[in-house]
């Protein structure tokens, strides 16, 4: 095996990093030179000696994971790829940093070239998610100790440690005792603004050991003592942070340690000075072959451990099982769900969408053995947890039910981190008015379209009492207008088991279902098609109609008491179930046109108005909300705000 390049060419192994990312940002005119070349050291060191990867398999289930979650430095992440050897990052990719069509965004981008393990750039999000690949490590080494066992190392700046969401992962980490776990600490003290002190006097050290981490410090630019953190940190039981103290710039001589490198390319002048200071004579862009061959020896390093692992897995006597979690194959739901909505259909409950999502898992969790429960402290309520399922412990890993704490950013952004793993399918709960606690997270799980299932429940002035702080009245139109985000909000026990079908069906791109508080009865009389899986349908009356009225969730029950008094009057009314903005919209125009029809039409929500234009024209209807709630019963609540069935057959006359 391919032993790490001597200590004393780390320095010229670093010093190619920094030359690659000052030249690229230079070109494009725009970047961030200073964190790469303050922390080149650091990347070296730590790639030299410690980390295991392979560019030809940059899927391999047992690679480590490397997080950049100072995405504004992504010249240092790109730099070691294309030293690595990666096949997608050649000169030409590093020549058009932050060009249109690129795969050298501005900021790492999942999906865009091979290697990157998750979409950084939002602060503090990079570190939140290598909480969950840290986890999603320790679950399945508790499955398959033989073959999973692996490290996440994360390169993490100020910024990253100053958001709150730093906060809730690293309690999460801490708590969970997630020793595979190791975050490389930036300590260069300046921010955009200028320096730290400016904004914060936090003892990061004291902050990380309070939350039961393993703490230590180095010289960033030391590789011995670099080399002796990260080696301490590789051998405790806990979650290591190494506070890496770098000068910002490192090696530019006359602007190195100011923010003024942070995010601005450094000139040609300064660049020049800087080859000279740092002894690298080269032109722009030219990387010697000995320098070539140090970074190829980890690459063949990485190589020749991966062989041997898939030797081993070759042999293992639980090589299937663990291909099978890879594959997340969720062909064995089928029949288990089928049988399930034909027992709904026999039985007709009356029970909250969130009820009957916890009777759906109990199917789902029964059938897969990859999926991974939880929520953020409101287990009794979101009912994520079905029966037999054990809860996740720091000393056991064998259980699929997660308590996240009130930590809802951090279970977001975990649970995206599981889902990026590569073994698992995670889903995690709170109330739908906390999805803006969620946002950064479903957004993100949105744009690099990880199939993250995310369960919300309490989803509107329903809830009742605890109040309009809790009546998520505006936040399905800002869930709708994420791209790349399918919303589903069941109106009864069918749909919502339908539901679970499509999210766990979905692999390129998160599902969000939003649930009821209270019961709802079931409206279906059929299952044989997953009709939600088609956005919308028609429930109840034919082509031959005066008025359509388009409901989601449970406010489709008021809808077909609406279509019932429109009857008794002699107006033919249709009903349309849309449990899906998204999937609707995917269908063909003949099927949209059929379901909406030509009628005047009048859509219906407890929520505001705000994003059915794909449902209702400017001349249609709409009985929902214009503000916010109130605290009181829920059915109160309905009456006050005029979303009765008599007030959409009001409507709905008023428009014929």
């Amino acid at each position: 095996m391919n032993a790490p390049t001597p200590p004393a060419d780390e320095r010229t192994m670093a010093n190619a990093l920094r030359a690659l990312a000052m030249d690229a940002v230079q070109a494009a005119n725009s970047g961030h030179p200073g964190m790469p070349m303050g922390m080149a050291d650091v990347a070296t060191v730590l790639f030299n000696r410690f980390v295991t990867l392979d560019p030809a398999a940059p899927g391999w289930a047992n690679r480590d994971r490397f997080v950049l979650s100072a995405g504004h430095g992504s010249m240092l992440l790109y730099a070691i790829h294309h030293l690595l050897g990666y096949d997608d990052m050649g000169m030409d990719q590093i020549r058009a940093f932050r060009q249109l069509g690129s795969r050298t965004a501005g900021h790492p981008e999942y999906g865009h070239a091979r290697g990157i393990e998750v979409t950084t750039g939002p602060l503090g999000q990079g570190i939140a998610t290598a909480v969950g690949m840290a986890l999603a490590e320790r679950l399945a080494n508790a499955r398959f100790p033989d073959l999973i066992d692996h490290m996440t190392w994360v390169i993490a700046g100020d910024g990253c440690l100053m958001e709150g969401i730093s906060h809730e992962a690293i309690d999460l980490a801490g708590h969970l005792s997630l020793g595979r776990l190791v975050v490389l600490w930036d300590d260069n003290r300046i921010t955009i603004d200028g320096d730290t002190d400016l904004a914060t006097s936090t003892d990061q050290m004291a902050r990380f050991a309070a939350s039961g981490w393993h703490v230590l410090r180095c010289d960033g630019h030391t590789p011995a003592e670099i080399a002796d953190a990260i080696a301490a940190a590789r051998a405790d039981p806990r979650p290591s942070l190494i506070a890496c103290r770098t000068v910002i710039g490192f090696g530019a001589p006359n602007k190195q340690g100011g923010h003024d490198v942070h995010g601005a390319p450094l000139g040609a002048e300064e660049i020049a000075a800087a080859r000279a200071n740092l002894g690298w004579p080269h032109p722009p862009f030219e990387i010697p072959q000995a320098v070539r061959a140090a970074w190829s020896r980890i690459a063949a390093r990485g190589a020749g451990t991966r062989a041997a692992w898939e030797n081993r897995l070759a042999a293992h006597p639980q090589a299937t099982r663990l291909r099978d979690h890879m594959a997340r194959d969720t062909g064995p739901l089928t029949g288990a769900m089928a049988a399930w909505k034909a027992q709904l259909l026999a039985d007709r409950p009356k029970v909250a969408t969130r009820k009957a999502s916890e009777m759906a898992l109990g199917v789902v969790n029964a059938a897969l053995p990859f999926t991974i429960g939880g929520s953020a402290d409101l287990t009794g309520s979101n009912l994520t947890r079905s029966r037999g399922q054990a809860s996740v412990k720091p000393d056991d890993f064998s259980g699929s039910y997660v308590h996240y704490g009130v930590r809802e950013h951090g279970m977001a952004a975990a649970m995206n981190g599981i889902a990026l793993h590569g073994l698992f399918r995670p889903y995690g709960g709170t109330f739908l008015a906390f999805a803006d606690y969620c946002r950064p997270a479903i957004r993100l799980a949105a744009l690099m379209g990880v199939p993250t299932v995310f369960v919300m429940t309490h989803d509107s002035i329903g809830l009742g009492e605890d109040g309009p702080t809790h009546q998520p009245v505006e936040t399905l139109a800002a869930l709708r207008a994420i791209p790349n985000l399918t919303v589903l909000r069941p109106c009864d026990a069918i749909e919502t088991a339908e539901a679970w079908e499509i999210a766990l069906a979905t692999t390129d791109r998160p599902v969000l279902l939003a649930l009821s508080r209270q019961n709802l009865p079931l409206l279906r009389g059929d299952a044989d098609e997953n009709r939600a899986a088609r956005g919308a349908y028609l429930l109840h009356g034919t082509a031959d109609r005066q008025v359509t009225l388009i409901a989601t969730g449970s406010e489709v029950e008021i809808a077909m008491e609406a279509a019932g008094l429109l009857d008794r009057d002699g107006i033919r009314a249709a009903v349309v179930s849309a449990p899906s903005f998204e999937l609707f919209a995917r269908q063909d125009a003949g099927y949209r046109a059929g379901v909406l029809g030509e009628a005047p039409r009048v859509g219906v929500e407890a929520a505001i108005r705000q994003g059915w234009d794909g449902l209702l024209r400017h001349t249609d209807g709409f009985v929902g909300m214009t503000g916010f709630g109130a605290s009181a019963p829920a059915p109160a609540l309905y009456d006050h705000f005029g979303i009765t069935a008599q007030a959409v057959a009001e409507k709905a006359k008023s428009m014929i």
